[in-house]
């Protein structure tokens, strides 16, 4: 326990000091300016009537240039996806690349995916055309024609990645994760997160240094498990865990969540559409309450118009 406590330790500050170094590095992107952006949830805890909830997380992003599948959730694993993608009509044909936010079980398709390092996609929703695959870190995608993403760049749609930011976590270890970065006509900057587990200040920073316009939206994962975790594996809270970035004695709490709503509240977000897959009703009822823009919680089966 010393020795991976160590490793830890170190692993977390090289973390910090990587992101400090990509985010000095970044420059501005030409990013266009948008007339529309919709999100569509497939996956997602919270859900409407007839779709199901799953603690995981797909995301269909559509804007008058084209669109992206951000993340699979638990894909065949689970019925959620299949079950939702098909009741909502939608397949491959509707997006013009996949991106994975970070190779974590309910983001790229299951455990099976997460150990072989291998996204994987219900087949009745792939359409096998090679399409664009989008990840921040070394994975295969049968398929797909994968695109490992090294710092921020444009994708299809009209949308950006701020690239890979770094966390370390005690048991997974060292983990990249990339969010989506849009620029809406009249509005300013939407950002969305798969679990946000860079920090939502992090990915902020480097959304900055991508465009000088101010943020109109965030939405997805903050990863704030503070009283209880959605997944459970043999007793174990496992998001309370294994996901936080801190020693597996110690917890997320309020004052962690304290920081992040005086950085939304300071960026003067407008539009926050939180992910319940990853945090839990009391930090959602704290965030709905004392961020200062409209706050929404995203529901698997519904789309939103930024």
């Amino acid at each position: 326990m010393a020795a991976k406590t160590y490793r830890f330790n170190r692993g977390r500050r090289q973390a910090a000091q990587r992101n400090a170094d990509r985010i000095a590095a970044a420059t501005p992107l030409n990013l266009p300016s948008l007339r529309s952006l919709e999100i569509t949830v497939i996956v997602e805890h919270a859900h409407e009537p007839g779709f199901e909830g799953d603690a995981a997380v797909s995301y269909l992003v559509r804007t008058d240039r084209g669109g992206v599948l951000m993340d699979l959730g638990f894909g065949p694993e689970h019925p959620a996806f299949a079950h939702n993608a098909e009741r909502l009509g939608l397949s491959m044909d509707d997006a013009d690349a996949l991106l994975i936010s970070h190779l974590h079980l309910d983001h790229m398709g299951g455990m099976a995916a997460q150990r072989a390092r291998e996204v994987a996609i219900p087949e009745s929703f792939d359409r096998g055309t090679n399409q664009p695959c989008y990840v921040p870190d070394r994975c295969r995608a049968p398929t797909f024609d994968v695109r490992r993403v090294e710092g921020p760049m444009m994708v299809e749609g009209g949308l950006a990645t701020t690239g890979p930011l770094a966390r370390m976590l005690f048991f997974f270890g060292w983990l990249e994760e990339q969010a989506l970065v849009a620029r809406v006509e009249g509005k300013g900057l939407v950002v969305l997160t798969g679990c946000g587990h860079p920090t939502v200040e992090v990915i902020l920073k480097m959304a900055r240094k991508m465009s000088d316009e101010p943020l109109y939206a965030l939405g997805g994962g903050l990863h704030f498990p503070i009283t209880s975790s959605r997944l459970v594996r043999a007793g174990i809270q496992a998001q309370r865990v294994f996901g936080t970035g801190k020693a597996v004695w110690q917890q997320i709490t309020d004052a962690d969540l304290d920081v992040t709503i005086a950085s939304l509240n300071a960026h003067k977000v407008q539009r926050l559409l939180l992910s319940a897959h990853d945090t839990c009703d009391h930090a959602l009822k704290r965030l709905t309450e004392e961020v200062e823009g409209d706050v929404e919680i995203l529901k698997a089966g519904a789309s939103y118009s930024l």
